[in-house]
C-alpha cells in the first residue's frame, strides 16, 4: 500500500489530495509541524526531514509536484494526466510546475518571514508577497474563460496551483485574489476530493501547522 507522510495544509496536501481524487488506498502518517524538529524519527525515514515523502514499493520521493505528476500517471489511466500526445500536454506540465516553483517557492519565504522569524527580515517578507502576487495575475488571466487550467477539465495541474492557493489562505492573502481566482478556489475547495484530503488530515494528537490564526 501506498504510504504518505504529511503534515496538516503542508506541501503533502498535494498527494493527499490526488490521492483521494484517484480513490487509491493508502496509509496516511501524520506528522508534527515542522517534522525535522518535532518528530526526530522521521529523519531515519528522511533524512531531508522535508514533507512530503511517499513510498510506492520500491519508489520513494519526497517532491510533491513530481509526486502529484508520478501518482496521476503510474497509477492511471486518468483524466488528472494529460498523455504526450495532447495538444495541452505542454501547458498541463507548465502548470503542474508553476504551483511550486512559480508560486508556492515565495510564500515560503513569506511563512519564515512573518510567522517563523518575524523580527528577522520583514521586508522580505513584503517583497516575496508582491512577488507572489504579481505571479498569481497568470492565473488569473489563464482563467479569464476557462473553468480550469488546461484540457478543459479538472487535472493535476489545478492540484499543483489549488495547493498554492490553500497556502495564500493560510498566509492571509486569499483577500487579495483576482476575480477569477477567488471563484476558481471556490470551485477547488468544493470538490469532493479536496474535501476528502481535509477530513483525513485531522488529528487531536498531531501539533497543528504554525500558520496566523
Amino acid at each position: 500500500m501506498i504510504q504518505l507522510w504529511h503534515c496538516a495544509d503542508a506541501r503533502s496536501f498535494r498527494p493527499l489530495w490526488t490521492l483521494e481524487e484517484l480513490g487509491l488506498p493508502y496509509e496516511l502518517k501524520l506528522l508534527s509541524f515542522p517534522p525535522r524538529f518535532r518528530e526526530p524519527d522521521y529523519l531515519s525515514v528522511n533524512p531531508l526531514g522535508t514533507i512530503p515523502f511517499l513510498v510506492d514499493g520500491e519508489t520513494r520521493m519526497s517532491e510533491s509536484a513530481a509526486i502529484t505528476q508520478y501518482l496521476v500517471t503510474r497509477h492511471g489511466p486518468s483524466d488528472l494526466a494529460v498523455a504526450v500526445d495532447d495538444l495541452a500536454y505542454g501547458a498541463w506540465l507548465n502548470w503542474l510546475h508553476f504551483g511550486e516553483a512559480t508560486l508556492t517557492f515565495p510564500q515560503t519565504l513569506v511563512l519564515r518571514y512573518r510567522v517563523f522569524e518575524p523580527d528577522r527580515a520583514p521586508q522580505a517578507a513584503d517583497d516575496y508577497e508582491r512577488w507572489f502576487l504579481s505571479r498569481l495575475k497568470g492565473v488569473d488571466r489563464a482563467l479569464a474563460d476557462r473553468e480550469w487550467l488546461c484540457a478543459d477539465r479538472f487535472t493535476a495541474a489545478d492540484i499543483s496551483v489549488g495547493y498554492a492557493l490553500l497556502l495564500a489562505r493560510q498566509l492571509k492573502l486569499d483577500g487579495q485574489f483576482p476575480p477569477a481566482v477567488a471563484a476558481y478556489w471556490q470551485r477547488l475547495t468544493s470538490r469532493p476530493g479536496f474535501l476528502a484530503a481535509k477530513a483525513a488530515q485531522r488529528s487531536e494528537t498531531v501539533a497543528p501547522p504554525p500558520f496566523p490564526a
